[in-house]
């Protein structure tokens, strides 16, 4: 006789899972703020590469020939693409938008002490550009007072004044800054050119104004060697550009070192400017 014996039902188990219900908890809570992040990642990107796209449009006045042509065909890809990105960001509103706000305010607290015109200080022929160098200013992310200062040494506010070394215009831009076929003296050439040399000097100076002024005198050179060890020329340059800079940023209404500069001979260059410009 054959014993039948019955089998035991087994439980069924449950099929594994990559993660725990801990784990699941876990990052169902924190879900909003990974959710945050990644939206504020997405609208910081194109300004990220805006700021890459800037640096290298500011390093392409020092470049020459067919190089200026490679690079600036790349830089202008890279704006198209990022326009794009930008559009898809101005989508977003709500919280992102107080968000993008409070990002915009650390910006400006970066630029401040800019009060949107130029100090009184500088001499009539200065304030005859003013409404130039503010534009200027904006077009090229420049402070104003750093435009004025270097135009009220370099020139006066003369548009068609040129050096013996061959420098030219409100800027005493060197030729070679130049494309063939542009008008060295065309103010608003001349300030394209001169911006674009000062923008490149202040990247290899960290943003050090009377460094970046310096370099636009004496050439890149003067940042990697000590200030006892420069021309003449440069040291002076630095002594008046930083004092009328200065100066320019309280927004004084004098300015020793500028008065020095004058008594120094830029009395003389600011004569010959009132008479160029018709303003005696």
């Amino acid at each position: 006789m054959t014993t039948h014996i019955p089998r035991r039902r087994s439980r069924r188990q449950p099929p594994p899972t990559l993660i725990s219900d801990r784990q699941r908890d876990r990052i169902t809570r924190q879900f909003p703020l990974w959710f945050f992040a990644a939206i504020l990642f997405a609208l910081l990107l194109p300004q990220i590469l805006y700021g890459m796209v800037d640096m290298v449009k500011r390093g392409v006045p020092m470049l020459p020939g067919i190089a200026v042509g490679i690079v600036q065909f790349n830089v202008d890809t890279v704006e198209t693409l990022g326009g794009w990105m930008l559009d898809g960001a101005d989508g977003f509103s709500g919280v992102i938008g107080t968000v993008m706000t409070g990002i915009s305010g650390l910006v400006d607290d970066d630029n401040a002490g800019t009060s949107g015109q130029i100090a009184p200080l500088f001499t009539r022929e200065i304030a005859h550009w003013e409404d130039d160098i503010m534009r200027w200013s904006t077009e090229y992310d420049l402070d104003p007072n750093l435009l004025a200062t270097v135009m009220q040494i370099e020139s006066c506010g003369h548009p068609t004044v040129s050096s013996s070394a061959g420098a030219q215009g409100l800027f005493q831009v060197m030729p070679f800054h130049f494309g063939s076929a542009e008008d060295q003296l065309d103010p608003d050439t001349n300030a394209l050119r001169g911006a674009g040399v000062l923008n490149a000097c202040l990247d290899m100076a960290n943003g050090d104004a009377g460094m970046a002024m310096a370099c636009y005198n004496g050439g890149p050179s003067v940042l990697y060697n000590d200030y006892s060890t420069w021309l003449a020329e440069p040291q002076r340059y630095y002594r008046w550009g930083t004092g009328i800079y200065g100066d320019a940023q309280q927004d004084s209404g004098t300015s020793g070192t500028l008065d020095a500069w004058l008594a120094a001979g830029g009395a003389t260059l600011c004569q010959m400017a009132s008479n160029q410009l018709g303003i005696n």
